[in-house]
């Protein structure tokens, strides 16, 4: 094998393999962090569709004002937000982040493209001063 066809196949390999894990990797721009101060903002976005993904018992107790409740922890989780539009724009949030961390990252491997994820939860939403409802 000559060097140029040797060049070429080296090349080749490295291409395929970037495509091969880009292929099975999530879309990085597709969750964005957002605290409480910044939440004003995403929420006021036509059509948005808040996900909070705590138990249904955490759910009741006092969520988002037009929040729907899928819970994380479930078995049904994926096929849940499967039948959601994954071009759709979702908020996200849990009690304190790291479940609603986990949820955006399903989410993105599901092929959503924007999510947003509120980190510190309504554990922050409420320190801030947001408000909760139980309806």
């Amino acid at each position: 094998m000559s060097f140029t066809s040797r060049a070429a196949a080296v090349a080749l390999a490295a291409i395929l393999s970037v495509a091969g894990l880009s292929a099975c990797s999530s879309s990085p721009d597709a969750v964005t962090d957002v605290n409480v101060a910044g939440s004003a903002t995403v929420l006021a976005q036509p059509g948005i569709t808040v996900i909070d993904v705590r138990t249904p018992t955490e759910f009741q107790s006092g969520h988002l004002a037009d929040a729907v409740n899928i819970d994380v922890s479930s078995d049904t989780f994926d096929s849940q937000v499967g039948q959601l539009a994954k071009d759709g724009t979702y908020f996200v949030y849990c009690h304190s982040g790291n479940r609603s961390a986990a949820a955006t990252d399903r989410m993105a491997k599901l092929g959503f493209t924007t999510i947003y994820n509120l980190t510190g939860g309504v554990a922050d939403w409420q320190a801030n001063g947001g408000a909760l409802v139980t309806s």
